[in-house]
């Protein structure tokens, strides 16, 4: 539904904006500023009365008063920050719409082994293999940390998508397992819409 807001200011605040701004206040003609805000205070009294938010911005920075109305919306809108975790191989190019990346092509790569090769990160020997490796869940652990305190962060600025792209070279093996891992781990966020989607898996 539709919500009333009403936005005011303490006196002082008002007066050094209009003189910042270097403008008249409409009501006061040639009158100080002070005399047109008490008059547009009086004239404004029982819209604010009825009003569903009051918002005193006199000490808030135009991106605070910003925030404010995202996290109202989101409230009153039950909106989510859409988190998309893409795996892709370099070798097919980097995905335009990734907003974090992570490059994992310091694991060990299976595509070496031939009994490995024809698999994808989605299997548990490819799992296996990589969770072998030290230096895997090492990464997992630094890399969910830094998530888990960026995601939060981006949804309090108002963002609606993000995109976290993980990358090896074909897309096939380590960045689908980092992906779906680090899907795993962060899936607990609240309000966050998390997306799986592995690009470069299946491509020959």
């Amino acid at each position: 539904g539709t919500i009333l807001i009403f936005l005011e200011a303490n006196d002082n605040a008002l007066v050094r904006r209009f003189s910042e701004t270097r403008r008249p206040h409409p009501l006061a003609a040639d009158q100080a500023a002070i005399e047109g805000i008490l008059k547009e205070r009086k004239a404004l009294e029982k819209l604010r009365q009825i009003s569903d938010k009051v918002f005193d911005t006199s000490e808030l920075t135009v991106h605070e008063l910003r925030r404010a109305f995202i996290d109202l919306s989101r409230v009153g809108a039950g909106k989510q920050l859409v988190v998309t975790v893409l795996s892709f191989g370099y070798k097919h190019g980097v995905p335009l719409e990734a907003d974090l990346l992570f490059d994992v092509r310091f694991l060990p790569n299976p595509h070496f082994i031939p009994e490995l090769r024809p698999l994808t990160g989605c299997d548990q020997a490819i799992q296996d293999f990589l969770n072998d490796a030290e230096a895997t869940g090492v990464f997992l652990g630094k890399s969910t940390d830094l998530l888990r305190f960026l995601i939060p962060q981006y949804a309090a600025e108002g963002k609606s998508y993000l995109t976290v792209a993980v990358g090896c070279t074909g897309g096939r093996h380590r960045s689908v397992m980092v992906a779906e891992a680090l899907r795993r781990r962060l899936e607990d966020l609240d309000g966050v819409r998390l997306r799986l989607k592995h690009r470069d898996a299946f491509t020959e």
